[in-house]
């Protein structure tokens, strides 16, 4: 069952015709807009971080949304989780490597309407020149025209990855049993886009 409660061979419904009049390209507004991660810490406790640079474009289709595209690149230095010394340590070479991988990106592959206002891509995810599938599920917040006159839409997603697939291995055993970071890493997106004129 998916995250958004649909099984991924229910068949999907008529897509709303309102969503015609969104097809267009649009850019992703950083600062309204989240990617975030959650990572189990000593086997006890959540540590939520994300990123705070990153661009991303948006091709959304609304008459066939399996049209539609999008790509981010995320600007790896600017990871933050609160701590100096854990994002310090995030940036070496225990983990993400930043001086020699500055960038991790996303470029979809497929995406698909699984009914109501939720929606599914697939894509390419690159880490540490890694380059893996990542499917991610995504709800339609809706849509509308800000005070300053642009039209925007927003989507709420997530995912979870193994990162260990992505070469993240560096880990720490615990005393009591367990080691001290997750291999499983959830991720989410809140996600505010402006229709290019």
């Amino acid at each position: 069952m998916g995250i958004f409660g649909r099984k991924d061979n229910e068949t999907a419904t008529a897509v709303n015709p309102d969503l015609a009049a969104l097809t267009g390209e649009y850019t992703i507004d950083p600062a309204h807009s989240t990617l975030g991660f959650v990572a189990r810490h000593a086997m006890v406790t959540n540590v939520k971080g994300g990123f705070q640079d990153f661009t991303g474009t948006l091709h959304l289709d609304g008459t066939d949304p399996s049209s539609s595209t999008a790509t981010i690149d995320v600007v790896m230095d600017s990871i933050g989780t609160g701590n100096a010394d854990r994002d310090g340590h995030l940036k070496s070479a225990d983990f993400f490597k930043t001086d020699e991988f500055p960038t991790m990106t996303f470029r979809t592959t497929k995406a698909e309407a699984l009914g109501g206002e939720d929606y599914r891509v697939t894509g390419d995810l690159t880490i540490l020149g890694t380059t893996r599938p990542l499917s991610i599920d995504l709800e339609f917040n809706g849509a509308a025209k800000d005070p300053f006159g642009n039209e925007r839409v927003g989507f709420e997603g997530k995912a979870e990855i193994l990162r260990s697939e992505w070469g993240l291995t560096w880990n720490a055993a615990l005393e009591t049993g367990g080691v001290l970071v997750s291999d499983k890493i959830k991720l989410n997106f809140d996600i505010s886009a402006i229709k290019q004129a």
